[in-house]
């Protein structure tokens, strides 16, 4: 995801958090601080506060990679691995390889993850009620009861934040967990996996609406920042799940542009600014030997002219994004696309360079597939 930064790895899945996190970490850090102010005179006091603060948060990105690694590993004992890991204002996100197409195994994954947050709640319930029967048969001085009471509200206070992950997430709206519940119930019923995202989607786009209105009328503003991420998230979920349905069983080759010119490393951008300007195409291939060796994109080109204009192909091209062999399907292409960040692909026949494929170009066969299928449906009503 962009703008993420990387904080570490857990059982190979890299953790990022990107920086709307930052913002949940100020309101707490705040609200902390605004305590602090309150109800101490010293600055020791308030420092202890925001110190307690500061350690909360930790405490509680802890418990959401926990919750987002229940999803992650019992992802991978049904073979589905997990990308990645980012945390955001209204929880983590682990960004699986693919959705299973098992309702059941869907449901697992989407209910590992409140699972974690509730055995982690039963623990500090119970270390709670240890601690609280430990307390009251000892003879403990004043200091070290203030600290106790301290320690005792850090673990009651995280107790509740677990349970409130739970509640949350329970909802039934993507990208919650409870939105992909609900989609697996419906889709083990129904049989029908597009359908019941979109109903899916729908209730949760309706339920970020409701929170969006409390947030408005409620003057509270962190609601309306988590209805628009819930709004969103769904309407991003429906799509993908349309875009992959349409691209159900077609191979690269249904979607890749034939029609392309390629440029060769020692080209320079001379020669690249003049067939940009030619023609339509804003990505081109770089062979060099007989292979492809990286692509050129406009973007790679403009950047490159801004800095001076002079150069070769092959110092600015981008050699990262690899190739695709045309008789690869299209679904799994346009996932690697989006995830990688790569807006174009080389295609390949037996090693040789035949094609292009674009997420423009796969749009363009969405919306033609699309339309085909209303056709049809119109049809057969009539």
């Amino acid at each position: 995801m962009k703008w993420s930064w990387k904080l570490g790895s857990v059982a190979g899945i890299g953790i990022f958090v990107h920086w709307t996190f930052l913002i949940l970490v100020g309101w707490i850090v705040l609200a902390d601080i605004v305590h602090g102010l309150k109800h101490h005179e010293s600055a020791d006091g308030i420092v202890a506060e925001a110190l307690q603060g500061s350690l909360f948060i930790v405490a509680i990105f802890s418990c959401i990679v926990l919750h987002e690694l229940g999803h992650a590993l019992t992802a991978r004992r049904y073979g589905v691995r997990t990308q990645d890991i980012t945390l955001l204002p209204i929880g983590g996100v682990a960004r699986l390889e693919r959705m299973p197409e098992d309702p059941v195994q869907e449901f697992w994954i989407a209910v590992a993850g409140p699972a974690v947050n509730v055995v982690i709640a039963a623990v500090l319930f119970a270390v709670l009620t240890v601690l609280g029967g430990s307390m009251s048969l000892s003879s403990a001085s004043d200091v070290t009861v203030d600290a106790f009471h301290r320690f005792s509200e850090f673990l009651a206070r995280l107790m509740w934040v677990n349970w409130f992950l739970v509640l949350f997430n329970s909802i039934p709206a993507f990208p919650m967990d409870g939105g992909r519940v609900l989609r697996a119930v419906l889709a083990h019923f129904s049989g029908d996996y597009v359908r019941s995202t979109q109903v899916a989607a729908s209730v949760g786009q309706m339920l970020a609406i409701l929170l969006g209105f409390v947030g408005l009328f409620g003057s509270n503003p962190f609601l309306i920042f988590i209805a628009l991420f819930v709004f969103l998230g769904a309407q991003e979920e429906a799509h993908l799940v349309q875009m992959r349905s349409l691209m159900s069983g077609l191979p690269v080759r249904a979607a890749m542009m034939t029609r392309f010119r390629a440029l060769a490393p020692d080209d320079s951008l001379a020669v690249a600014t003049t067939e940009l300007l030619a023609g339509a195409q804003q990505d081109f291939p770089v062979v060099g030997d007989g292979a492809v060796v990286g692509l050129l994109h406009r973007s790679d080109v403009i950047a490159a002219l801004a800095e001076g204009g002079s150069g070769r192909v092959g110092d600015v091209m981008e050699a990262d994004c690899g190739t695709v062999e045309d008789t690869e399907m299209l679904a799994g292409t346009f996932q690697r696309m989006r995830q990688s960040g790569c807006s174009a692909l080389p295609v390949l026949h037996a090693g040789q360079l035949v094609g292009m494929i674009t997420l423009e170009n796969v749009g363009e066969l969405m919306m033609i597939n699309s339309a085909l299928r209303q056709a049809r449906a119109s049809g057969a009503a009539q």
